[in-house]
């Protein structure tokens, strides 16, 4: 009888604790230079991704709680990644919905509890290159690179060819591009050729070879190169 009521005793006092304690789950992420957080959602972010999730618990007095962070993907009941600490970084980078949910323990014996979850969607990936530029030094469309409009992108390399087959240029990074120049000189108007080989996160594979019309002495808007 003793050892029912002093059960009954700490059940009750865990159930108070539990009471006490506050968490407020939050993702931390950056896009485009500005610094976000949510609590509930990120919709339609673009992979990579780099997440920073933290527990944020608060009126913890003498608890000692244990963390997990659990990852399932869309639909799947079992998690593929499970983190043991407080607050624990992720980098997506495939595309679909994944629920990042957390959960907490004061000891051994008792099983964690959700306290919340935090979904993050990547978007499907897209790549286009366009087949003209005018770098003459009017603010307008005077470096090839690829469309603003890519996105979830997790490979990019692209290459710059003159008629002859000669390399001119290369780059990575799909915000950077080519200004024209081969080793710090202007190359000549022309026709020359862009080789692109890019990854999205949704598994999708870009190889892209087009001809690209370097126009000197345009100076209209060139955005609507196609």
């Amino acid at each position: 009888m003793k050892k029912k009521l002093f059960c009954t005793a700490s059940l009750w006092l865990f159930s108070c604790l539990m009471v006490m304690a506050d968490y407020v789950p939050t993702a931390y992420y950056t896009v485009e230079g500005e610094d976000l957080e949510s609590t509930d959602f990120i919709t339609d972010a673009e992979a990579p991704l780099t997440v920073t999730f933290k527990a944020n618990p608060s009126d913890l007095g003498e608890l000692t709680p244990a963390y997990e962070w659990r990852f399932y993907k869309d639909g799947q009941l079992t998690p593929f990644l499970v983190r043991y600490e407080e607050n624990t970084v992720y980098e997506f980078k495939e595309s679909g919905t994944t629920t990042v949910s957390l959960y907490v323990s004061y000891d051994e014996e008792t099983e964690p509890e959700l306290v919340a979850s935090i979904k993050v969607t990547i978007s499907t990936s897209l790549l286009e290159m366009p087949n003209a530029f005018s770098p003459n030094g009017d603010g307008i469309n005077d470096i090839y690179m690829a469309k603003t409009n890519h996105k979830s992108l997790i490979e990019f390399h692209a290459y710059i060819f003159n008629r002859w087959g000669q390399k001119l240029f290369e780059w990575t990074n799909p915000d950077e591009g080519w200004d024209g120049t081969y080793k710090g000189s202007p190359v000549k108007a022309g026709v020359y050729f862009v080789l692109v080989k890019a990854k999205g996160a949704d598994g999708r594979t870009y190889n892209i070879r087009r001809d690209v019309n370097l126009l000197r002495d345009y100076t209209e808007d060139s955005s609507s190169a196609q």
